[in-house]
């Protein structure tokens, strides 16, 4: 699914049109953005968390050559489904715990 297909499925929904939609689009994909570039980590509810780890610096091989090169640490972006998300996709139904009153 594209970006523009994103849009075109939120905006068919909602009877919001598109040209709003996709400026919608756009802000929040920007600050998932500015949140992982400032080292954030953003948390949706029922969809998952997205976080930056550090990738370890590592020794590699070259495959034309066969040398042994270094490959310097970074910081990669992850994402983790949640529990309802996981459910979702294999088909099957989560338990949500009702709120407790007292």
């Amino acid at each position: 699914m594209t970006k523009a297909d994103l849009v075109e499925e939120i905006a068919g929904g909602t009877g919001v049109s598109k040209n709003h939609t996709a400026i919608i689009v756009d802000g929040l994909i920007d600050a998932v953005c500015r949140a992982l570039s400032d080292g954030k980590h953003l948390e949706i509810r029922g969809f998952g968390t997205f976080k930056v780890r550090e990738r370890r610096a590592r020794r590699a091989r070259n495959p034309r050559s066969g040398t042994e090169v270094m490959v310097p640490a970074k910081l990669v972006p992850v994402f983790k489904p949640s529990k309802e998300l996981r459910a979702q996709i294999a088909g099957t139904a989560v338990e949500v715990p009702e709120p407790v009153t007292t």
